[in-house]
């Protein structure tokens, strides 16, 4: 059976604020991710994902949106996006878009009109509600970002639905209206040549017909993000999303080949429901298990990789991601020689993984003073803000380690270990982190095996190694992975032999006997069999 592209593709996720900035305003921009992508194709990725670069008034930095069919001014024109697709494709690389469905910002034509009276045709385009008998909000749902989910307006006497910030009013995606308005949307970009698109928040489009409460959460503790005191019964993953999310999936069909990434936080049995009974929904429902996982352990990692294999519908294509804008980087959750073992994973396992831009690199979490915050989730409480992983990327050791001019103050801080951790120093490192992920993909994009090929895990006595095959016709690869800072053996039946084709300390490519591979501290080998 032939393969989409997106399925034997690498994802490399840009955050456009933060990319490279190409107008010298300490902002990234569209023109600063076209003058890198000699730098993406030298890595070896094949697709780029764009976070919101749409008109907005930026109180959730893009995902508030105010125009859908246009690009913000800070980040250029839609002349430039046009130049950045026709340059992306002209060196065999892909562009997805961020498509963020669930909520518009207040600022939005749509909303402003929906607001300006109660008998107005687009009234129903968003959630409004008459005040509780005591004048309160409709009920108890909070929002992501704190507090209240309902915001009352005084021109109507009524309140509006926002699950994230109160300048996100959430869109009535029962309304027919909606749907096909954003469904053109869509055809917009995809007619400009977007080849597909991640979906914001796909599971929380429907919210509950009769406005129920949330339960109270009993785990609950002080200290916990305040949004997660009440379990999202009734405003997640509701009855009638599925058939919501085929129809999107339709409209992207018209196009021939391009693909639909949803953004979905749930267990994977309910995961899964989004991939379609047809297969007919999501091409990937994003599988953030390697993202949220509670600990960095070989054991939980191995029963993470088979739950989740053996839950995947029969045909449904996996997919690994290690960090994006919203969690912590990898190397800041479980340290730089860890994060070296991650990327072997992700880049190894079946499947089609995503990259976020800077973790090529090792960067770290960058620690952002309250006063320098843009994050409205950080400013409810720093502890939970995401903006030192969304800090710029470190291209060399000149000044905001070349991300803008001499002289401009960047938008967010630039790590202070820059000089060392950037793309110019790590290209000439033999033994960089850069240059690893680069290996990496260089042996992905030669291995059938590791493309597209099976994927089995070996059972083995030791608990802080993982061991899998990746097998395609007569190719096979083996993986093997220490998750442990002390050296360590990995046993395996058979006299069969092999040869280290990467080894994740970037020194030693050796015929080995598999009956016993040595580990050392952090490392993992990626083995091709005789």
């Amino acid at each position: 059976m032939s393969q989409s592209w997106w399925q034997t593709s690498v994802i490399y996720q840009i955050y456009p604020r933060s990319f490279a900035d190409g107008n010298g305003d300490g902002v990234g921009d569209l023109p600063g991710i076209t003058q890198k992508l000699d730098y993406l194709r030298w890595l070896g990725v094949d697709a780029i994902w764009l976070s919101p670069m749409y008109p907005s008034p930026m109180a959730d930095f893009g995902y508030d949106i105010s125009n859908y069919t246009d690009v913000h001014p800070l980040f250029g024109t839609l002349a430039d996006m046009d130049t950045l697709i026709e340059q992306a494709h002209k060196r065999n690389l892909k562009v997805l878009l961020d498509f963020v469905p669930n909520h518009t910002s207040d600022e939005h034509p749509w909303f402003q009109e929906s607001r300006s009276s109660r008998d107005n045709p687009k009234r129903d385009w968003y959630i409004w509600r008459d005040p509780a008998p005591d004048g309160g909000p409709p009920n108890n749902w909070t929002s992501h970002f704190g507090g209240s989910a309902w915001q009352f307006d005084e021109q109507t006497g009524q309140y509006y639905l926002h699950l994230f910030d109160v300048k996100q009013p959430d869109l009535n995606w029962r309304n027919p209206a909606v749907q096909e308005a954003m469904y053109d949307v869509l055809r917009f970009w995809l007619k400009r040549g977007i080849d597909g698109f991640r979906v914001d928040v796909l599971w929380l489009l429907l919210k509950d017909e009769q406005f129920r409460d949330n339960p109270v959460n009993p785990d609950w503790k002080p200290g916990d993000p305040s949004f997660t005191r009440l379990i999202p019964r009734y405003t997640e993953d509701q009855p009638g999303i599925h058939a919501l999310v085929q129809k999107m999936r339709s409209v992207l069909d018209e196009f021939g080949d391009r693909v639909m990434i949803g953004e979905i936080y749930l267990p994977v049995p309910r995961l899964m429901s989004y991939y379609g009974e047809q297969l007919d929904e999501a091409h990937l429902p994003f599988n953030f298990q390697l993202v949220t996982l509670p600990t960095w352990e070989a054991s939980i990692i191995r029963k993470t990789i088979d739950d989740y294999e053996a839950a995947l519908p029969a045909g449904a294509w996996p997919n690994w991601v290690l960090g994006n804008h919203d969690k912590p980087r990898i190397a800041a959750r479980v340290g730089r020689e860890q994060a070296r073992i991650a990327q072997m994973l992700l880049l190894t396992l079946r499947g089609t993984p995503t990259c976020y831009y800077g973790d090529e690199l090792g960067m770290q979490h960058v620690p952002i003073p309250p006063e320098l915050m843009h994050d409205p989730q950080g400013k409810e409480n720093p502890l939970y803000s995401r903006d030192p992983e969304r800090t710029p990327m470190q291209w060399d050791a000149s000044y905001a380690a070349g991300f803008c001019p001499e002289g401009v103050t960047p938008w967010l801080p630039v790590s202070s270990d820059a000089d060392t951790c950037n793309v110019a120093v790590e290209q000439k490192d033999p033994h960089s982190m850069l240059t690893l992920v680069k290996r990496l993909l260089e042996v992905r994009r030669s291995s059938e095996a590791l493309r597209i090929g099976t994927q089995q895990t070996i059972d083995q006595e030791n608990a802080s190694c993982i061991v899998y095959l990746r097998q395609h016709g007569a190719q096979t690869c083996l993986i093997a992975l220490n998750f442990s800072n002390e050296e360590q053996l990995v046993t395996l039946p058979g006299q069969q032999q092999g040869v280290i084709r990467l080894s994740t300390h970037l020194d030693r490519e050796e015929d080995i006997s598999l009956t016993e591979i040595r580990l050392r501290p952090n490392e993992g080998v990626l083995i091709e069999m005789k």
